[in-house]
């Protein structure tokens, strides 16, 4: 039963436990070892949800099988620095008034900037929106008044 779905993790607790396979395990043992298992291996535990295969979600979605390791893995998100503009969860509404979520992105773009004050060009990260008000305001009023440091950049 669970002995035979569990891979090197359980021959390791069995070792470090003094467990052979002729031994017959008591009940609050096996749970014992369930649980440390249910830690390291999340397919174990009952209550989970099963995980969509590999081969594609039945239902027509996308394919969650890795998204939360993918999603951990971005530190980097799309907010415009300059004025916190971020992503806008808004409805794509289809012919027949059928209703999915969708993210609307802010518009970054890469841009170079010269700086005044520090006598040369700024590598910057910034929104459509925030360009317009550095055109209105100047970098130095707009980097101070988000408060980032020109110099690190």
């Amino acid at each position: 039963m669970l002995i035979t779905h569990l891979s090197p993790l359980f021959l390791k607790l069995t070792e470090s436990h003094s467990l052979t396979a002729g031994v017959a395990l008591d009940l609050s043992r096996l749970r014992y070892l369930a649980s440390l298992a249910a830690a390291f291996l999340p397919s174990l535990h009952r209550k989970q949800k099963q995980t969509e295969p590999v081969s594609g979600p039945s239902g027509g979605g996308r394919c969650r099988l890795f998204a939360s390791a993918v999603n951990a893995s971005f530190a980097v998100r799309r907010v415009c620095p300059f004025t916190g503009k971020k992503a806008n969860k808004a409805n794509k509404v289809s012919f027949s008034n059928h209703k999915t979520k969708k993210l609307q992105f802010v518009n970054l773009q890469y841009k170079r900037i010269w700086w005044e004050a520090g006598k040369r060009y700024v590598k910057l990260r910034l929104s459509t929106k925030a360009l317009k008000t550095i055109e209105k305001n100047g970098l130095d009023a707009v980097a101070k008044k988000a408060g980032i440091d020109l110099r690190k950049k």
